[in-house]
């Protein structure tokens, strides 16, 4: 039996999304649940991987495309990169009809560069769709509004039942929604599944390059040991090099492979105007869409997990990552860490379109928290002001039990009472 369908914060942003572009591309992992989204909202649907009618779908699409186009709208084309003329079909019939709102299309691979598909600017919007946020998979309470922290929200109060031992299950379960609600093994076997599909096939399938399945996983393995630093290539590649010698052109290709398929999404830096002269590191952050990628290819579990606190600690900046992007998103943002040559740094700054931003230290116990503080108000205090604003607040984003406001304007708040 089909599982309830659950709420997704990509719900406002597709409608938002079709009430201002003739189509709008919904990009994202595999199993995260872009389909079940789009057909929430799809008048009629087209599968292009329905094995019963593949073939036959890729056969109009290379003699008359717009005959897949037709039926009633919002259309749904799911994983239209089966057929890539679909989309200049599309960019054309948007042109062509005049109107918002007429095509969903969901893709689990970027293509490469073709030159002869056209951008689609202005006629096709793009979102990004990434694994269930803990406030989609109803495991944080939403008490505390990241949305509402930016309009200068000082009355903040929650309590989580989100124990470290659930959290540790949830990172290792995922946001994929077809775990979500599940118990016990079946729900951490997902993850594991997905981890080797990619080894084993969607990294081959991103551009028809047959890629070693056990090198994939020797990568992937590295990934997660640095999973949370700014592990620069030539130390993957080090790290990599007990099980495999690979070179760096090859570790290039692997790692495009393993974006193009939306499966690793480094957190960049970010670049504020400050004061002082101190030189501002660049250096993305590595992590996954989603963080039970990592104990997968760490061959661990929950209570693995538990058994070793620094690796927990790493993954559970990397779950806190996941949050922040999905919540930043729905308020037209962006999320980045901030690290400069006197070692002062923020684990995820987050900024909205028009300016605004906050910045936040990810600490899984109160012990840390004084700390963390002294580093956010050093950062506060070296902006300069003249050339950007201020921040909107300054968080510690906690494993803890209580969310509330400190004595100096610090809000600490457990990620399982946060939400958009």
């Amino acid at each position: 039996m089909k599982k309830k369908y659950l709420e997704r914060i990509a719900d406002r942003e597709l409608d938002e999304a079709l009430e201002s572009s003739g189509a709008v591309l919904i990009k994202g992992p595999k199993w995260c649940g872009k389909t079940r989204t789009a057909e929430q909202r799809a008048a009629s649907t087209l599968l292009m991987q329905d094995p019963d009618n593949s073939e036959r779908y890729i056969k109009i699409a290379d003699s008359t495309p717009s005959l897949l186009l037709e039926g009633a709208v919002p259309r749904l084309i799911d994983e239209w990169q089966v057929a890539p003329v679909l989309w200049n079909g599309v960019r054309f019939e948007v042109d062509r009809r005049g109107e918002n709102g007429q095509f969903i299309l969901t893709g689990s691979v970027t293509p490469k560069d073709d030159p002869k598909l056209h951008t689609g600017t202005g006629r096709i919007s793009r979102m990004m769709m990434r694994p269930m946020s803990l406030f989609e998979s109803l495991e944080s309470t939403g008490e505390v509004s990241l949305r509402s922290l930016f309009s200068g929200d000082v009355d903040v109060r929650g309590k989580t039942p989100l124990t470290i031992g659930g959290l540790a299950f949830a990172l290792a379960r995922g946001g994929w929604p077809r775990s979500v609600g599940e118990k016990g093994p079946i729900a951490l076997k997902r993850a594991y599944d997905y981890a080797d599909s990619v080894a084993e096939i969607e990294i081959s399938n991103a551009d028809g390059t047959e890629r070693n399945p056990a090198r994939v996983r020797n990568l992937m393995r590295s990934l997660a040991r640095n999973v949370s630093t700014t592990a620069k290539l030539v130390t993957i590649r080090k790290d990599m090099e007990g099980d495999d010698t690979i070179s760096d052109k090859t570790l290039s290709s692997y790692m495009s492979a393993l974006r193009r398929i939306f499966v690793v999404e480094d957190l960049q830096a970010w670049s504020p105007a400050i004061l002082s002269k101190t030189a501002i590191r660049t250096s993305p952050k590595r992590h996954f869409v989603d963080p039970s990628i990592a104990v997968a290819a760490l061959r661990t579990s929950p209570e693995g997990l538990l058994n070793d606190f620094s690796t927990f600690g790493l993954l559970f900046e990397s779950l806190c990552v996941r949050d922040l992007r999905i919540y930043t998103q729905a308020a037209d943002g962006d999320v980045f860490h901030y690290r400069d040559r006197s070692g002062l740094e923020a684990d995820a700054i987050v900024c909205l379109k028009d300016g605004r931003w906050g910045a936040v230290e990810i600490k899984m116990g109160v012990k840390e928290a004084e700390k963390a503080a002294a580093n956010l108000i050093k950062l506060k205090d070296r902006i300069d002001t003249d050339r950007m604003r201020p921040p909107s607040f300054l968080m510690i984003l906690t494993a803890s039990e209580y969310a509330y406001r400190r004595d100096d304007g610090i809000y600490m708040v457990p990620v399982g009472c946060l939400k958009d």
